[in-house]
């Protein structure tokens, strides 16, 4: 009995390991859940701040700098040795549709930041990234982010806004958003919304072959017709994909 309980017991660990290694980049993978279940508790393993940019501080820090190339397969534009750690910065620059960079230049960074021991233990944008993602936003988002559901097949975390207080606070205008990031790269009309998407390429020394096409973001603003506001936002950026409803964070949502 003790013989084929142990059988069992090893047959069913074997099977959580495969289930769990078959998402590919086992080891990466695993990390970047312990930090998925960190979000659970955000003010215990997280806090904010804002100044000219957006950071979120990792008090318990968990992910190491490879298994953010192991993941999105590239490296940073400009990675720096600092007195306690190193910093790594992703530049992004808004391109035509030839991947041309656009004049005057229109750009914005993620930066991370890593102790000694080679853990995330900062994550920040700059200014501009925050035209699209306002600050309280862009926190409510990550908060949500505790006990969201996890898409499997895209890999990907659907925020849990139910679980998130209400923010009050005005969103972005359109007129205001584009005075920043200017003329975007196409307008598709959408019911009651106008869809701006503008193109950004992440300027990498190194892609891994197959998947260049990381590279670029395609970043959709949509805009509501009547008000003029940004009410989602949707992108990828270094292979990270981000998509906010901002009126689902709202303490009166807009009708």
């Amino acid at each position: 009995m003790k013989t084929r309980f142990f059988i069992h017991r090893s047959l069913r660990i074997v099977c959580l390991l495969a289930v769990v290694c078959s998402l590919s980049a086992c080891v990466y993978w695993m990390r970047a859940y312990q930090v998925y279940l960190q979000m659970s508790e955000f003010d215990r393993y997280f806090d904010v701040a804002v100044s000219d940019e957006f950071s979120l501080n990792f008090k318990e820090p968990i992910m190491l700098s490879e298994d953010f190339v192991a993941l999105s397969k590239l490296r940073a534009s400009e990675e720096t040795v600092i007195a306690d750690g190193k910093k790594w910065r992703y530049w992004f620059r808004k391109v035509n549709g030839y991947r041309k960079v656009i004049t005057p230049e229109v750009k914005f960074y993620s930066e991370l930041g890593f102790n000694k021991e080679n853990k995330l233990t900062r994550w920040a944008f700059s200014s501009l990234f925050l035209q699209i993602a306002p600050p309280k936003f862009l926190e409510a988002s990550l908060r949500s982010l505790g006990g969201a559901d996890i898409n499997k097949a895209e890999m990907q975390l659907q925020g849990n806004t139910a679980a998130v207080e209400k923010i009050a606070a005005d969103l972005p205008k359109r007129d205001a958003v584009v005075a920043q990031l200017g003329k975007p790269f196409q307008v598709i009309p959408d019911k009651g919304q106008e869809i701006y998407v503008y193109l950004f390429l992440l300027d990498s020394p190194h892609i891994e072959k197959g998947y260049e096409e990381r590279a670029l973001s395609e970043v959709k603003l949509s805009f509501d017709k009547k008000t003029q506001e940004l009410v989602r936002m949707a992108g990828r950026f270094a292979g990270l994909k981000i998509s906010i409803n901002y009126r689902k964070f709202l303490d009166e949502p807009a009708k």
